[in-house]
């Protein structure tokens, strides 16, 4: 009988977190929540619910690296993320700060911590924004979200290549505008839909296309 494969949730307890927690429970992997606050809604998906983790912080971070130091992860994905508006002329740089905190540093603070942790064969995904996409920029404003997705655009593709040695692919993926608390329920799609895409990504994930900046439809997005 196969080993029951492992999956990392940062950010598990609501919109697209919950949904992918449910997609992989569903598949019979080994849910393992982490998020700041606990749902009712994860802890009856989730085989493992790690809360009051604070992806700004190190010591939490390292707690959870202790928590899990028995744990063979086979998928993490970083899904934690903060969504604040920053609009020219009234700029918040505080909040321009913690939004690189949670939406990029927290990301790689959490993949360094657990990458012992992650076997050859292994994956990393990180939920990334098209709005990180410098290139595909045509409307300006959300400095602070924007420049911390690109921000975890660059250190993903970093992390592609630090850790294919050691046989981890990594993955950078648009979720699609979904409808989910962050986009105050007006996005395009719903959860379900977005995790179909983004689980299919990273089934394709590999070696050969580690690095990768992907939409969840498919299409590989410019940086």
């Amino acid at each position: 009988m196969a080993e029951q494969q492992v999956v990392v949730i940062t950010g598990a307890n609501r919109g697209i977190g919950l949904e992918l927690a449910r997609h992989y429970a569903r598949d019979g992997w080994r849910v393992i929540g982490v998020c700041r606050e606990s749902s009712g809604e994860l802890e009856a998906v989730a085989a493992q619910l790690i809360a009051s983790v604070d992806v700004t912080s190190d010591q939490d971070v390292t707690q959870l690296a202790k928590a899990l130091s028995a744990e063979r992860i086979d998928l993490l994905i970083n899904n934690a993320g903060l969504l604040q508006e920053n609009e020219l002329g009234f700029i918040d740089f505080d909040s321009l700060r913690i939004q690189m905190e949670v939406n990029a540093y927290g990301p790689l603070r959490v993949t360094q911590a657990l990458m012992s942790l992650i076997p050859a064969g292994g994956k990393v995904a990180n939920i990334s924004s098209v709005l990180g996409s410098i290139a595909r920029n045509d409307f300006g404003s959300r400095y602070g979200y924007r420049a911390s997705k690109a921000a975890l655009n660059a250190f993903g593709k970093s992390l592609a290549v630090d850790l294919k040695p050691r046989g981890i692919a990594v993955a950078q993926l648009h979720p699609g505008y979904v409808q989910t608390g962050m986009t105050k329920g007006s996005g395009e799609i719903t959860t379900n839909e977005s995790v179909e895409g983004l689980t299919a990504r990273i089934e394709a994930l590999n070696l050969q296309n580690t690095g990768s900046f992907w939409h969840q439809r498919g299409e590989v997005l410019p940086w």
